[in-house]
């Protein structure tokens, strides 16, 4: 089933496309070698918001999400060579920056995936950053809005490649098995209390 990739803010988009027409911004990104050699026209596509998740406390309180940006597939010809990050500012949204890597193919195989999952879902993407993890997030309320909302239990979790060790890349997880799992690593150990020095001897 189609999945519902939801629209981007207007703003958003028109910086990264005057970033994409810009001379000057794609000579200066040195991190995307692929901008600037490839020829042809690119355009930007699959916008994604991107909400990073805080407050990961094993005290049974849910965790909380928030909005770091919108990401947008950068397309040159018949595949995808970069990407586009904005962010927001006290005078709306802005490019922020393109990057190439391994994220930019993961997240295309990873949507790519969820579009055989035969269920409709909103596809988002969820940033861990105390592990390094980024996450195909593919919610089920297809209608809501992008920018807001926690993920459910049923909603459905995609690793993308490089993932952390242990856990599997583009194996879909659903929220109320991955979230134990990231809420373990991320609670701080207890150290050992030492024995009492007034302890009895045996």
């Amino acid at each position: 089933m189609p999945l519902h990739v939801p629209p981007a803010p207007a703003p958003a988009l028109r910086s990264v496309l005057a970033a994409l027409g810009s001379a000057a911004t794609l000579h200066e990104a040195v991190l995307t070698p692929a901008l600037r050699a490839l020829p042809g026209p690119k355009t930007a596509e699959l916008p994604l918001p991107v909400h990073v998740l805080d407050r990961v406390t094993s005290g049974g309180r849910p965790p909380r999400t928030r909005l770091a940006g919108w990401r947008f597939l950068i397309r040159c010809g018949e595949r995808y060579v970069a990407a586009a990050d904005t962010r927001l500012t006290a005078d709306g949204w802005v490019f922020s920056h393109f990057f190439e890597g391994p994220y930019v193919t993961a997240t295309e195989r990873a949507l790519r995936q969820a579009e055989g999952l035969g269920k409709n879902y909103q596809p988002r993407l969820l940033s861990v950053p105390e592990l390094y993890m980024l996450t195909l997030w593919l919610h089920g309320a297809v209608g809501a809005d992008a920018a807001a909302g926690l993920p459910a239990a049923a909603d459905l979790l995609v690793p993308l490649a490089p993932a952390p060790p242990g856990i599997a890349a583009y194996r879909p997880h659903p929220v109320s098995e991955l979230l134990p799992v990231l809420t373990h690593r991320l609670t701080p150990r207890t150290p050992p209390v030492p024995p009492s020095l007034a302890a009895p001897a045996a």
